[in-house]
């Protein structure tokens, strides 16, 4: 098995997107995942929407707030 690496709907941060990947992990599905580099410093993989992936850059930041999913946030 692998790690589903989707956010929690109570989960919380922001961070600057590094890098984007996606991947057939289960053989059917497609899964679209960005890198973070977070607001403290830490580097994550987070599991995306298809439609949020393809509007992301890297160097784009990522908000994801309690309840929510995650954002873009505006220049």
């Amino acid at each position: 098995m692998f790690k589903s690496r989707k956010p929690g709907q109570d989960d919380a941060w922001e961070g600057t997107v590094t890098d984007k990947s996606r991947g057939m992990l289960d053989g059917s599905n497609m899964y679209h995942f960005v890198e973070l580099r977070l607001s403290d410093g830490e580097s994550t993989k987070v599991r995306i929407g298809r439609q949020l992936w393809k509007s992301l850059a890297v160097g784009d930041h990522l908000i994801k707030r309690p309840g929510d999913d995650p954002v873009k946030a505006q220049p």
